[in-house]
């Protein structure tokens, strides 16, 4: 890769460079909604979840554990295991063509070479049994149909795209051979070996420490910049967010509370949840005695509140009929969604004029 090319890759992080206006989109998900039946009942770790992703795009979805962001991942992937699992409504789009409507043979020839997931965990992403060789070739050899010489030169192409050294012997190693950020960036060989459109990468530096995270941030920003490629970034730190994505979807119970980009969630963040999390972030200029927390737990899912599953731990004064209204997701300005209450309404006087189409969604 270029010098050029490595200087435009560190541009292009949040608030700096984005994507062209009209860079078209490549993945839609509509209304995503998926039941898993559990010996509690039936829960929805993911309700009526909606978002886009364009060309050279990062979104970044970011929660607690327990919020849905995985599994969002993995119903989008059709990953989620049926039973006891079953996405029961909505659309998920890539490039145009519905990946709900697909049968499992048309969805494998898809999974991995239009659309991959990096997942958070290397070493049970890899088989233990395997070359790093093998591991890396399987999908090429299925979704290109390239063997012998060819397909170790493209092995060792997408091992040296991830910054592997030495790859031609590293083809030959076994996972336990490699450090955990070597196993990581295997990880994401596999998953662009392909050239996909959209990357889904779920919490890829969980397992890494700060020194390897930021080179592997580094690394998968200056892929996208190679290849234009759309990334899904799922993540609970909003540390990472600053620093990887473009705009950012924020996410409680199964549901988008807020979603706009990044710059505007940072400088105006609506939802209370949502300035939480960023409060939650350790400031290095900022002397403090105590780290700022969220106070209470995430809902369990088979026990949601009725209505509005934030109001028991919001510090708003909410009305007993006003937290047990759904909020309604609302655009309060370009670009900028956010899951408005009553009670969040009132308390911005500046968005008194959406309390109509609030109390009109929340009672319908």
């Amino acid at each position: 890769m270029t010098d050029a090319t490595d200087k435009q890759a560190e541009r292009s992080s949040a608030g700096a460079e984005k994507p062209p206006a009209k860079a078209r989109t490549v993945l839609d998900v509509r209304n995503l909604t998926t039941e898993i039946r559990t010996k509690w009942g039936v829960i929805r770790p993911v309700d009526d979840v909606s978002y886009s992703v364009r060309e050279g795009e990062t979104l970044g979805i970011v929660g607690e554990s327990g919020s849905g962001k995985s599994v969002t991942a993995m119903s989008v992937m059709r990953l989620l295991p049926s039973p006891p699992g079953r996405i029961v409504g909505g659309e998920v789009l890539l490039n145009g063509r519905d990946l709900l409507k697909l049968s499992e043979k048309e969805m494998t020839a898809v999974r991995g070479k239009e659309i991959s997931m990096i997942l958070q965990d290397p070493m049970q992403a890899l088989n233990p049994v395997f070359t790093i060789g093998n591991q890396v070739g399987e999908t090429i050899t299925i979704h290109q149909g390239l063997r012998g010489r060819a397909l170790t030169e493209k092995v060792i192409e997408a091992l040296r795209r991830v910054r592997i050294p030495a790859p031609e012997a590293r083809i030959k190693d076994y996972p336990f051979q490699l450090s955990g950020g070597q196993r990581q960036r295997v990880v994401g060989a596999i998953g662009i070996s392909s050239d996909p459109s959209v990357i889904i990468a779920d919490e890829p530096t969980t397992s890494l420490d700060v020194t390897i995270q930021a080179a592997y941030l580094r690394l998968l920003r200056r892929l996208q910049v190679e290849q234009g490629v759309a990334i899904v970034f799922i993540t609970h730190d909003f540390g990472i967010i600053a620093k990887m994505c473009h705009r950012v979807a924020v996410m409680y119970a199964g549901r988008i509370v807020e979603m706009a980009d990044v710059r505007t969630i940072f400088d105006n963040p609506l939802h209370e949840y949502t300035k939480a999390l960023i409060n939650s972030v350790p400031k290095m200029e900022v002397d403090v005695d105590r780290l700022t927390q969220l106070d209470g737990q995430p809902p369990q899912l088979h026990d949601l509140p009725p209505g509005d599953a934030f109001a028991p731990r919001s510090k708003l004064k909410f009305r007993p009929e006003d937290a047990r209204m759904r909020p309604p997701f609302v655009e309060v300005e370009p670009g900028h969604w956010v899951q408005l209450s009553r009670a969040s309404v009132a308390e911005f006087d500046r968005y008194a004029h959406l309390m109509p189409a609030v109390r009109s969604s929340s009672a319908a």
